[in-house]
């Protein structure tokens, strides 16, 4: 899927399923909670703690997950995703193309 295809799907299933985006606030707020879900998983997985039994500990679909409700917050806002990405891309690229192969620490 492109991103706007994930944009567009996001947007049916909301208006399908979903009744209607929530708020933006909240959205955001959701989205901190994700990336905390996704964080614990890291921690445990890559980090020093270990799992607690039972522990729900699937990297994936906490990946999806943020980016669902980042798809969210984009169609909220009107912002273009592909759009965004590329012009991100390019700042970057722009930026820091020797930067990271001039890095010793790299």
């Amino acid at each position: 899927m492109t991103l706007e295809e994930v944009q567009k799907a996001v947007d049916t299933w909301i208006k399908t399923y979903g009744v209607r985006y929530f708020s933006e606030l909240t959205n955001m707020a959701v989205l901190t909670e994700e990336v905390g879900e996704l964080a614990r998983i890291m921690a445990r997985t890559y980090g020093d703690q270990s799992f607690k039994e039972g522990e729900k500990h699937d990297l994936a679909d906490e990946m999806a997950d943020i980016l669902w409700v980042l798809v969210c917050l984009a169609n909220q806002t009107g912002v273009d995703l592909t759009t965004a990405f590329q012009k991100n891309l390019e700042k970057k690229t722009s930026r820091d193309k020797e930067r990271h192969k001039n890095n010793t620490k790299l």
